[in-house]
């Protein structure tokens, strides 16, 4: 009896603990997190640097999102043969040559190229990330996984971006880029010793058969509700630091508070929308989506009033990256079931369109700001898109019953 109790509490044990591969691509993740929003803070000290405008400077995150965007699907696509730690380690390779070449640019033209080349890594590096961490777990946990490593690009938005500010705002731009290049380089050594060898992966299919997902209707409408589910909270949020200010008459120090705290929702959301989306990503979405919507909602009655637009802003944070976890296994789940072999590319279309979704909520948001409406309508406008990414939802959890 006693032999039997202790063989029951390691196997519960072993259930429990989580892989220690999920924590280096955490770390991983958290390096290229800090690089994709680090450059916002400091677009003011490169363009005086480098003799260039602000708008032109601008160019330093588009041009890193149509990297993650147009090229991680291509790369992904292309790469299907190679055994995935090998992939991971050349793709954070990659993106510790892409930081270091910032750091050395000596011209303008040079560091945007760096930028893309850095945005290359990013998609690939999310895409076959999310599918490696499912691998590690059982699948009732796959989501857990996911999340997990999405925790770093989260803790990267509440500690790495504000830090490496600092540090490109005292040290000069480039010592930030190092930092982040050192970052990529902790991570590299961890996923060489953590990462196993043996990671499951389909057989490798042509590239014109991976390509076929692009046709599938339940893969592109998991697509179209990442970019209006996720994309809606990013109208409200691209302006959130002059809506503060104006609107909530907070000054520009308690706003940088405040920006903090959201990060810290935004991380723990992350984690919550992880262990709520194991087993039905889709009716996960649902109730999440509607959370979502209310509280933009309620944030445009409530964004006058100091107290409650930070009640308002904290729900915000929890719910505007709990849906990252279940999205991404979605659409695993809908490239396993029609397209097996194809979950890789699948995954990276799913994170260019996280960056269709931001430069969408960015651009409406902008519209919003210069019409009448002004900038304290931007919250019923993003919850109107998250509306839109809720009724795709719905239409695709009635047809797959996932």
């Amino acid at each position: 009896m006693k032999t039997t109790r202790i063989q029951g509490s390691q196997t519960v044990a072993k259930k429990k603990s989580l892989p220690a591969a999920l924590w280096a691509l955490t770390i991983s993740a958290f390096a290229i997190g800090t690089t994709e929003f680090v450059i916002v803070g400091l677009l003011s000290t490169v363009a005086n640097d480098l003799g260039t405008s602000l708008t032109s400077a601008g160019l330093l995150v588009s041009l890193y999102a149509i990297g993650v965007a147009i090229g991680a699907p291509i790369l992904t696509a292309l790469t299907g043969k190679i055994p995935r730690k090998q992939l991971l380690i050349g793709i954070m390779l990659l993106f510790i040559i892409g930081n270091g070449l910032a750091a050395i640019s000596p011209s303008f033209e040079l560091l945007l190229l760096s930028r893309v080349v850095t945005g290359f890594a990013h998609g690939v590096f999310f895409s076959i990330g999310s599918t490696i961490a499912a691998s590690l777990v059982p699948k009732d946990k796959r989501a857990t996984a996911i999340s997990i490593m999405f925790a770093g690009l989260t803790v990267a938005i509440v500690t790495g971006v504000p830090l490496g500010t600092y540090i490109g705002q005292n040290f000069g731009w480039r010592a930030t880029f190092i930092g982040v290049a050192l970052l990529g380089l902790v991570g590299t050594i961890a996923s060489l010793a953590l990462v196993p060898k043996n990671i499951k992966q389909s057989a490798p299919l042509r590239l014109i058969d991976q390509l076929k997902v692009i046709k599938n209707p339940s893969i592109l409408l998991v697509l179209a509700i990442t970019a209006f589910g996720y994309g809606g909270t990013f109208v409200t949020f691209t302006y959130l630091t002059p809506l503060l200010e104006e609107v909530t008459g907070f000054s520009s120090n308690m706003t940088s508070v405040f920006l903090l705290i959201y990060g810290i929702a935004i991380a723990i959301g992350n984690i919550i929308g992880g262990k709520v989306s194991n087993n039905k990503p889709g009716k996960a979405l649902l109730v999440m989506f509607v959370l979502q919507a209310i509280v933009l909602f309620v944030l445009y009655f409530t964004a006058s009033s100091q107290i409650f637009a930070i009640i308002t802003l904290f729900f915000m944070g929890i719910l505007a990256f709990s849906n990252v976890p279940a999205l991404q296994l979605y659409v695993v789940k809908m490239a396993e079931k029609y397209l097996p072999g194809t979950e890789d590319v699948a995954s990276a279309l799913n994170i260019a369109a996280f960056n269709v979704g931001i430069a969408i909520g960015a651009y409406v948001g902008g519209m919003v700001v210069e019409s009448s409406l002004g900038i304290e309508a931007t919250p019923w406008v993003g919850g109107i898109l998250v509306v839109v990414g809720f009724f795709l939802t719905l239409v695709l959890f009635k047809k797959e019953k996932i």
